[in-house]
This record gives structure tokens, C-alpha cells and sequence, in this order.
């Protein structure tokens, strides 16, 4: 991108909460943080130190299937950041990390307050019930205070060398220099076995769940989905396209009725997810007690409208329109170019031009988006998940988008 003097840089490892066993839940995005706790060449404060005297930002995060650890920075700055980053990545040394289990452990208490992030975990476990994808990506509390370092190691060892590694930069970057930096980085560091992402425990089907989290709010925060599609199907450009019409945008559907409308929400969208071999799709809307049961209502009878209706040429050509123009205006960041770069490569997608990546969307259809509609949101194929005070007022209101959630 010769229009920038920066460079975002990103190691990512094809590792992540769903190559956990269930005894060790959160291993994955605990190691993430002990990252930054030091090497044996760099302490943890020295680290920080060098980016903050480069003015650069360096930030990790953990996902269902891969771990990133990530810079941006400025070009002249590329050798020192590069050289520190392969090291925190392929070399920790896990001095004292007590004090770091109990930011984790602060960190999960954190989010079990936030009750709008929490309901997105038990849709999961709802959809995908004991299978990994299934589990909150963030851990147990028991698991981070007694794992012990030999096993962290250990499942550091594993996974974290060259054999499961994707370096991906954007920005002010030669390629070749890259070539040659990650060659004298990676000359000495154990291969790693790989993940268990490529071929892990299948992600079957499973009958819709209704599942309810017990917490005293001011909200129900509610979430209805199901089984979407893996990341590398062709009809992802049509599910794009389709998440927009339903709930992803302003003018979509969902807030467009729920919001507009009859103001039962602040928030209400729809978003999917696609791992390697399977998907999600999802509708979140937060609302009042007494505004559930209508909220949930109208939400069911948007799904079913979705069935019945087919969608017509000018909403569906302004949906393409927004994806293509989120698209690239998202170009324009060397993070998200960085990013896309790295996950296509991890997850074995196969990496597309920008002009590319507008005509799939061009190419979308209505038979297209008629027929992911009535196979991903069928309201008799989707479980519930929701986070309040009392399960069976929400339990009720779930049944006006699924029936059969009935107890």
C-alpha cells in the first residue's frame, strides 16, 4: 500500500478454543496473555517499552480457531518490531504468571457482567451443544487459576512453530524483506505439530436448544440461531449479502421493524460466523421485560416473511451495494487487509482480489438468497439463548420464533 508509511504486522497460529479438551477450557487465550509476560531475551515491561518508543500499537486475540498476535507501526521500525514479536511468539519463558491468571480471571468476571456479550456464549452452546465450538472462548475460572506451566508449555510447544505459523503484513512492506526476516526468526524454532483445527472433532448437527443464563438485569438480552455455513463455502458472498437484508444494516429488516417502527430496542442485528468446517448465524436483540415477548414476535415473523417472500431486485441490489462498499472502504486499513491476508492463509480460504471479491457479490442472485434464507433461518431449525431474570417469561416469548421450543 504505497499510499502509507505504516506497516501492520500480524503472526497468527492456526490454534484456538475449540482445540481444547474441556479440562482445558481457556488454555488457548490464557497463553495469548502470557505472551506479553516475557522471553529470555525481553522482559515484560521491556516490551512494552519498545512499542511505546516506537509509537506503535500491539494488541493479540484468541478465536474458536486461531490465535494472532499483531502491530502496526511505522516502515523504518519493521526489523526491531518484527524481531520482538517472532520472539514473544515462538519463545516465552512463562516467568511468575500468577499475577497474570488473576487478570484473566478479573477479565472473566468482567464479561459474566456483561450480559450482552455473555448470551452470544450460550447461543453457541445452545447450537452447538457439547462440541468445542460450543464453549466460550475466553475459559473457565478454575482452569486459569490451576493450569499449570509445564502443560502450558507443553500446549505451546505443539502448536505454536513454523509448521502451524502465518505471517501476514500490509502497509509499507517489501515482501522479500519479510521472506528474510521470517527465515532468521523461524531458522531455530521447534516446527509445532499443528493444530486439531483442520481436522478436529466434526461440528454435526444437533436438534434446536432453548438455554437460559439466570442474571438479574435491566434487559433480556436475546439471541435466536442456528447452524450456518464453513468459511470457505461459495455461498458465503450470498450470505453476506442476505445477513445485510435481515439485520445487518440500518435500513435491513429487523431494525427497520423492531427499532423504527415500534422502538422495542437499542440494539437489535443479525451477524454470522464460519469456521472450517461448519457456521453460525444469529439475531441479537437487548430489550425490556415487557417488550420481549413483542420484540420476539415480530423477529419470528420477519423469519417467516423471509421464507415466503421472496426478497425483491431493489433491496437486494442495495444490499449488495453496502456489502460491496464496506468492503472496500475496510481496503483501505492496513489492519484489515493484514487480517484478511492472515485468515485466508490459516484457514486455507483462497485469497481474492478486491476486484475479485465485488464480482462474487455482483453475481449474487435472488434464487441465491432465497435459498440460503429458507435452509439458515428456518425458524423450526433455530435454538434460543437468553440472559435475564426469569427463564420462563423469556422461554415463552422464544417460542414466537420457534414453536417447538416449547418445554
Amino acid at each position: 500500500m504505497p499510499s502509507v508509511r505504516s506497516i501492520a504486522l500480524g503472526f497468527g497460529v492456526r490454534v484456538g478454543s475449540r482445540d481444547e479438551a474441556p479440562e482445558q477450557a481457556g488454555i488457548s487465550h490464557f497463553l495469548e496473555h502470557l505472551l506479553f509476560k516475557g522471553t529470555s531475551r525481553f522482559s515484560s515491561t521491556e516490551i512494552d517499552e519498545i512499542f511505546d518508543a516506537m509509537g506503535a500499537d500491539i494488541n493479540a486475540g484468541t478465536s474458536k480457531e486461531s490465535t494472532t498476535v499483531y502491530s502496526r507501526f511505522l516502515d523504518q521500525h519493521l526489523e526491531r518490531a518484527f524481531d520482538v514479536i517472532a520472539d514473544m511468539v515462538l519463545r516465552p519463558v512463562y516467568p511468575d504468571i500468577d499475577s497474570e491468571r488473576q487478570v484473566v480471571i478479573e477479565e472473566i468476571a468482567m464479561y459474566e457482567d456483561e450480559p450482552s456479550d455473555k448470551v452470544h456464549d450460550v447461543l453457541s452452546g445452545a447450537v452447538f451443544g457439547d462440541h468445542p465450538l460450543g464453549r466460550p472462548i475466553i475459559g473457565k475460572a478454575e482452569v486459569i487459576s490451576s493450569v499449570p506451566v509445564p502443560q502450558i508449555a507443553a500446549y505451546h510447544d505443539a502448536a505454536y512453530g513454523p509448521a502451524n505459523l502465518v505471517i501476514a503484513a500490509a502497509g509499507s512492506v517489501d515482501h522479500e524483506r519479510l521472506v528474510e526476516l521470517a527465515k532468521t526468526a523461524c531458522a531455530d524454532a521447534p516446527a509445532g505439530e499443528g493444530g486439531a483445527t483442520a481436522s478436529g472433532t466434526s461440528a454435526d448437527g444437533a436438534s434446536p436448544q432453548l438455554r437460559f443464563h439466570r442474571k438479574e438485569t435491566e434487559q433480556y438480552h436475546s439471541c435466536v440461531g442456528g447452524r450456518g455455513i464453513a468459511r470457505g463455502d461459495d455461498r458465503r458472498f450470498a450470505l453476506r449479502v442476505l445477513d445485510t437484508i435481515l439485520g445487518g444494516s440500518t435500513s435491513s429488516r429487523l431494525f427497520q421493524e423492531v427499532r423504527e417502527k415500534r422502538g422495542l430496542a437499542y440494539a437489535v442485528y443479525s451477524y454470522s460466523s464460519q469456521f472450517v468446517d461448519s457456521g453460525q448465524v444469529a439475531i441479537y436483540v437487548g430489550t425490556r421485560p415487557d417488550n420481549v415477548s413483542e420484540a420476539l414476535d415480530v423477529i419470528g415473523t420477519e423469519l417467516r416473511r423471509l421464507q415466503d417472500e421472496p426478497v425483491g431486485e431493489e433491496e437486494l441490489e442495495r444490499a449488495k451495494e453496502n456489502v460491496k462498499g464496506r468492503t472496500v472502504l475496510s481496503m483501505e486499513s492496513t489492519l484489515a487487509r493484514m487480517n484478511r491476508l492472515g485468515s485466508s492463509l490459516l484457514t486455507g480460504v483462497p485469497l481474492m482480489t478486491l476486484d475479485e471479491l465485488i464480482a462474487a457479490v455482483d453475481a449474487v442472485t435472488l434464487e441465491d438468497v432465497t435459498g440460503l434464507a429458507r435452509e439458515l433461518y428456518a425458524p423450526d431449525r433455530l435454538s434460543a439463548a437468553g440472559v435475564g431474570a426469569d427463564e420462563g417469561a423469556f422461554s415463552a416469548a422464544a417460542t414466537m420464533v420457534n414453536p417447538a421450543l416449547a418445554a
